[in-house]
């Protein structure tokens, strides 16, 4: 779905459907039951046939009859004309016959030493061996580990020969990541409530919150005066928890980092999100990456413009796909950086020339 259908769409967000329903007449009504009767839109198991209602109005041919069909391809294939060839098949061979080479074995040859180094390899153990061979440089026959631990030793380091080439590096388990513990409704509780303990919300990777729930986090943030960061990663978020979470954004004037990661928000929920930022100057940190479905160039260069016109928000975490996009995305965060950095040290001169105002009358 593009951006302008979006847009034309957003209109009907809003609209009462009972409401709609109430006005319909009972023989409406039963035209409406039976229609939905047959129809199962959004059944992914049925076949697309019997998704919808049939809207065929040939009349139907008879029975299927494979050899029929073949007949009737093959008629068609010989009747269609043959391009022409640019250049015509004459049958001439050209060029020269491909011959493969010889193969020669390398010849070996005898390699006789001094009568000390026969008889010092020969009563060798493995162990030995192995690190002759990485002081050789013949790296086939040990592990890398081996190779640079008898580099970097005088003595025998290695205690297990040449047979402990096949053996692999033990690695330590890394465990689980432990659940998310956050109590759901206790903590909308505490935000309802203005907790002045409750600065950050962790609501990660907790796959059954239903979605009125979500909402429910965002219409309590519009009066929360405490709450600073919001992070609601892989939590199955889609458009109407992102609508919501815009709505809040404009209006609160606490929150300075939300995370909206690996959801299933579409393009319609992001541009919202980053069009609240208008009327928003205390979000710090916004992360919208790792979605469902790519968002796709519109969008990316519809949130390139809004962040050009953003001047408070420091940190935007969305990995661009286009090189546009992306350089004019990171051209604004960075110029938000240096404003924000000028603005302190503005701050900082300031409050300095205040002190030496103060010190000097209390001087004089």
């Amino acid at each position: 779905m593009n951006l302008a259908t979006v847009k034309r769409m957003e209109k009907y967000r809003d609209i009462d459907e009972d409401e709609l329903l109430k006005k319909l007449s009972e023989e409406e009504l039963q035209r409406l039951e039976d229609e939905l009767e047959e129809l199962d839109p959004d059944n992914a198991l049925l076949p697309a046939g019997m998704r919808q209602k049939d809207q065929t109005k040939k009349a139907p041919t008879g029975a299927f009859q494979r050899d029929n069909l073949l007949a009737h391809l093959e008629k068609q294939a010989k009747e269609h004309p043959d391009r022409e060839d640019l250049v015509p098949f004459t049958g001439e061979k050209r060029g020269k016959a491909w011959v493969p080479k010889k193969r020669v074995d390398p010849i070996i040859e005898n390699v006789t030493l001094e009568p000390e180094l026969e008889e010092a390899l020969a009563s060798a153990s493995d162990a030995e061996l192995c690190d002759i061979a990485a002081i050789l440089g013949m790296h086939t026959l040990m592990s890398n580990q081996q190779y640079y631990e008898a580099l970097a030793s005088s003595t025998i380091v290695n205690k297990q020969g040449l047979n402990s080439v096949i053996q692999c590096t033990q690695y330590k388990p890394v465990p689980d990541e432990e659940p998310n513990s956050t109590d759901v409704e206790e903590t909308l509780l505490r935000i309802k409530r203005n907790d002045p303990d409750l600065v950050e919300v962790n609501l990660n990777n907790i796959k059954n919150i239903p979605i009125p729930t979500l909402k429910a986090y965002a219409e309590a943030l519009v009066k929360n005066t405490v709450v600073e960061r919001l992070s609601i990663v892989g939590t199955r978020s889609n458009d109407p928890v992102a609508f919501a979470l815009a709505e809040m954004l404009k209006v609160n004037t606490t929150l300075k980092s939300l995370n909206v990661e690996s959801n299933f928000i579409t393009g319609a929920g992001i541009l919202s999100l980053i069009e609240s930022l208008q009327n928003n100057t205390t979000l710090l940190e916004l992360k919208i990456d790792n979605q469902s479905q790519p968002l796709g160039n519109k969008v990316e260069m519809e949130i390139a413009s809004m962040l050009e016109k953003n001047t408070t928000l420091l940190k935007f975490g969305y990995h661009f796909t286009q090189q546009g996009p992306r350089l004019r995305g990171s051209n604004a965060m960075m110029n938000n950086n240096d404003l924000g950095g000028l603005q302190t040290h503005t701050h900082i001169s300031d409050f300095r020339v205040q002190m030496w105002f103060r010190a000097l009358l209390t001087t004089t």
